[in-house]
């Protein structure tokens, strides 16, 4: 399901129930932001929406030709700001929909604070649109498969080397929008951007691909745009040439902010990504992850704990690996690594993080057989797999799910891991799943 598309469907309805005409959307903090995710500013402009307002803000005024949608969740707060709201409406009729159920209650106090009668509707979309939960009918039901985040607590503590994913582990994307003013020697204009899949063509083009080709791609988009971009002396003699320029300038324009933007984004990532060690840091995190050498994993854990260059955060992760790999390991030097993060500074509160991984995800608490597979089959794959080695070192991990999807497809998912409460055929067909 495009959760992307589903709220900006149910976005449209709201504004395209109100009727032509000016509006203004009246929205809280969580809603606008919900909001700024699915639609562009230009986007909504042309559904005749001139005004965006929050319904907490004192200082907005009378416009009384202006219809109001309100985009609101089912708050306290929110429902005490649009009562006083009514009781002095400054547009001329109001549409509101909450996010979810409000009580009876509720909508009593709003429909007595509607003494001038300005509300045409109120709706909770979560209630009405429940189509939104009727899955597409196939010819084999869907299957939804239940699990348990700690059966794999290795994963999310890997670093990972494609651009959304590095974005969000590096750069932290947040509604869209990257904070980027903390980047030394930034242009003012690129202190926050946005990279948005659903208005960004390079973005959605380069989400899953590793950092290598990213680099490749934004060079290839720098030829583009030096390829495209206006000759400085151009001539406009003709009104020929001055239209030719204006139809030109704003597709211009846009690719000119796209390779600006990206440029700054990569550079960036590049920039951390040599400050903290990560290719370094990230090879060993893939050994401890994939291979079972414990004498070249504790040398390589404890060279990179006494390296200054490596973060604080990625030394307790590559402790956590490292637990989570030989927590039951004979010579296991947990102890010692541990003493090393002491020394170089770590908090008290990072450390603990590192038993509280072991409680979390270890080996009493997993249900899967994560590091060591005792099935024939997977002992073998992994076998020929270390025999041909991979294409890239830092990409050697394969995440649980890819082998349990893997397994169910198959129908070999083992009864005492994956209990199955459903009808036989569909246990023993391929099937579709909803994880």
């Amino acid at each position: 399901m495009n959760v992307t598309l589903a709220v900006k469907q149910y976005i449209s309805k709201m504004i395209e129930s109100s009727g032509p005409g000016m509006k203004v959307l009246l929205m809280d903090k969580e809603t606008t932001s919900i909001v700024s995710m699915v639609y562009t500013q230009s986007e909504i402009l042309q559904k005749e929406v001139y005004l965006f307002e929050r319904i907490d803000s004192q200082n907005r005024d009378n416009m009384k030709h202006l219809k109001a949608i309100c985009f609101l969740r089912p708050t306290k707060e929110n429902v005490e700001n649009l009562i006083q709201e009514l009781r002095r409406p400054k547009y001329s009729v109001y549409f509101i929909y909450f996010s979810n159920v409000i009580s009876k209650s509720e909508v009593k106090a709003l429909a007595e604070a509607d003494e001038q009668e300005v509300v045409a509707e109120v709706q909770q979309i979560i209630t009405k649109e429940y189509e939104l939960f009727d899955f597409r009918k196939t010819e084999v039901p869907p299957l939804l498969l239940i699990l348990d985040r700690s059966d794999d607590a290795i994963t999310p503590l890997l670093n990972q080397w494609t651009y959304q994913a590095m974005v969000h582990e590096l750069l932290c994307l947040n509604n869209n929008r990257i904070d980027l003013s903390r980047v030394p020697g930034i242009n003012k204009d690129l202190k926050e951007v946005v990279l948005s899949a659903e208005n960004d063509e390079f973005y959605a083009n380069n989400l899953y691909l590793n950092f290598g080709e990213i680099g490749t791609n934004i060079k290839n988009l720098m030829e583009d745009f030096q390829k495209k971009r206006p000759k400085g002396q151009q001539k406009l003699e003709s009104i020929t040439d001055m239209k030719a320029f204006v139809d030109n300038y704003p597709q211009f324009k846009k690719m000119s902010g796209t390779v600006s933007k990206h440029v700054t984004v990569v550079g960036e990532l590049s920039r951390l990504v040599s400050e903290r060690q990560l290719m370094e840091v990230s090879e060993v995190e893939q050994e401890l992850a994939c291979q079972n050498d414990h004498s070249n994993a504790q040398q390589n854990v404890r060279r990179l704990l006494q390296n200054p260059r490596v973060s604080e955060l990625d030394a307790v992760r590559l402790v956590m690996l490292y637990a989570l790999r030989y927590e039951r390991h004979s010579s296991s030097i947990l102890s010692s690594l541990m003493e090393e993060l002491n020394r170089r500074g770590v908090s008290e509160k990072y450390r603990k993080i590192v038993q509280a991984m072991i409680d979390y995800g270890g080996k009493r608490v997993r249900g899967s057989d994560l590091i060591t597979p005792t099935d024939a089959v997977a002992i073998t794959k992994q076998f020929f797999k270390g025999l041909k080695g991979v294409e890239n070192v830092y990409t050697q991990h394969q995440p649980l799910l890819h082998d349990t999807l893997d397994q169910l497809i198959k129908g070999r998912l083992k009864d005492s891991q994956f209990p199955y409460l459903g009808p036989s055929s569909l246990r023993d067909s391929k099937s579709s799943c909803l994880v």
